[in-house]
């Protein structure tokens, strides 16, 4: 069965950081490209970040937005991705879900992607 489970959102001040992890299911990771979406209230979704499986080459994928700031990456061993941010600013207060697709475009993974995780919470107060 598809499954993709997050963990790791929570409430930091600005410049501080946390790690999200996102545990796939030996199915989902088949997909080939594992990512992160957000989105707040009242905002549109943003695709933020996305990495192809080792199998699939590993390239890596950011949002403007979070250049230089978050990095994403995989332990193949464990089917999971994990998304570290750092310096993180009040303007990344969402909600954080995890997808999963054939394409690492983010515009794909934010408006269609195969498989969606239930997301975590990421609060950045300042």
């Amino acid at each position: 069965q598809v499954q993709l489970v997050e963990s790791g959102g929570g409430s930091v001040q600005a410049g501080g950081s946390l790690r999200l992890s996102c545990v796939a299911s030996a199915s989902t990771y088949s997909s080939k490209c594992i990512g992160w979406i957000r989105q707040a209230p009242g905002k549109e979704r943003e695709g933020v970040a996305s990495i192809y499986t080792a199998a699939a080459g590993g390239a890596t994928t950011y949002a403007d937005s979070v250049k230089g700031r978050f990095t994403i990456s995989q332990d193949n061993a464990k089917n999971t991705v994990y998304l570290q941010m750092n310096s993180l600013k009040p303007e990344d207060t969402a909600r954080y879900y995890c997808v999963a697709d054939r394409s690492c475009l983010l515009e794909v993974l934010t408006a269609r992607p195969n498989y969606r995780g239930q997301g975590t919470q990421v609060t950045v107060s300042s």
